[in-house]
């Protein structure tokens, strides 16, 4: 299980959900009901940490229009949407691992049992 290490005057943060127009809505609701058929996620009603949900367009390939000087220019195209988690606040929170993982030269000593 993964564990996540908190800075010792951390102060526990439950953040209001920000407002989101009825097709950001839908597009949320689709995305929380497919990681939880995928077993990603899991509901939980007491959570100390609430971070909000914001809604980004998903960026296309590129084409070309036509300003109001009649200059043509590159435009991103958006093909969809995507959610996303801020979690500035918590990330403030968590201790820092400098070494996550270990060296390659410290794997292969394991690896060949030394």
């Amino acid at each position: 299980m993964h564990n996540i290490m908190m800075e010792d005057d951390y102060k526990q943060v439950a953040q209001p959900q920000r407002r989101l127009n009825p097709t950001m809505k839908e597009v949320v609701r689709k995305e929380v009901v497919k990681l939880l058929e995928a077993g990603m996620i899991y509901p939980i009603s007491d959570s100390a940490w609430v971070s909000p949900v914001q809604v980004v367009p998903k960026k296309g390939g590129m084409t070309v229009i036509t300003n109001e000087k009649n200059e043509l220019i590159q435009s991103r195209t958006v093909t969809g949407w995507r959610m996303c988690i801020d979690y500035r606040i918590l990330n403030k929170a968590t201790r820092k691992d400098h070494f996550p993982f270990p060296f390659m030269d410290q794997m292969l000593e394991r690896l060949s049992g030394q």
